[in-house]
Formats: C-alpha cells, sequence, structure tokens
C-alpha cells in the first residue's frame, strides 16, 4: 500500500480545496516548529508571532511544487523567507534570529521524519 502510494503519478491540477488544505497544513506545523525554536532560543515567545513564520515558507513550497523549480533552489528560498520573517517577527539581534532559524529547520526536519515514519508504519499494518 506505501509503494502505491509513492508511485502514484500527481495530478497536473490540483483542486483549490486540495492547495488551500495543504498550505495551511503545512503553514501550522512549521508555525508549530518556530514556536517551539523560538521558546527554545529566546524563552517566552508570543504563538501568535509563529503563525506568520510559517506562512511563508509553506507558500514557497507551493510555488516550487506549481513551478518548474528546482527543489534545492525552493530549499534555499523558503530558508530565506523563514529567516526574514523570523528577523522581523521576533525583532531579536541577527546572531539571535540564527539561531532561532537553524532550531527552526533542525526540530523541522526531526519533527517532520519521526511523523512521516510513523504515518509509513501505520499505512504498513497488516489487515
Amino acid at each position: 500500500m506505501v509503494a502505491t502510494l509513492v508511485s502514484t503519478p500527481l495530478q497536473a491540477s490540483p483542486s483549490p480545496l486540495a492547495v488551500i488544505g495543504t498550505v495551511g497544513l503545512l503553514a501550522l506545523f512549521l508555525a508549530l516548529t518556530a514556536h517551539l525554536a523560538a521558546r527554545n532560543v529566546v524563552g517566552d515567545v508570543s504563538a501568535s508571532k509563529a503563525l506568520g513564520v510559517g506562512l511563508g515558507p509553506a507558500v514557497v513550497s507551493l510555488l516550487t511544487q506549481l513551478l518548474p523549480i528546482p527543489g534545492g533552489i525552493g530549499v534555499l528560498v523558503a530558508l530565506a523567507v523563514d529567516g526574514i520573517a523570523i528577523d522581523y517577527l521576533y525583532d531579536q539581534p541577527r546572531r539571535t534570529s540564527l539561531r532561532i532559524l537553524a532550531v527552526h529547520t533542525i526540530v523541522t526536519v526531526l519533527l517532520g521524519t519521526v511523523l512521516i515514519g510513523g504515518l509509513i508504519l501505520v499505512m504498513s499494518i497488516p489487515g
């Protein structure tokens, strides 16, 4: 079942509801990890600031998929947008903003890997 999901070709034009839902869920996930990163580096911060941080990279991810942009360039642009949003919204010194960006990247990769791995395990349960 997992192999069929991975090898299924993508639709040429996704429905608007699917696009909004996917970008929204990715933005919420990135906002959660941004909030965790900011709390780890700065301390007590407002959770509403993280919502602004999560939206930018989610939109860049969508544009990378819809336009003929290579994935590596999309990742670099998403990191740049993420860094700009963190610097602007949290209003911290540049070095602190870079620490938040680094922790945000690490937490996002680790938590995403665990969640996707868990989903693959659940989908591979026989029966």
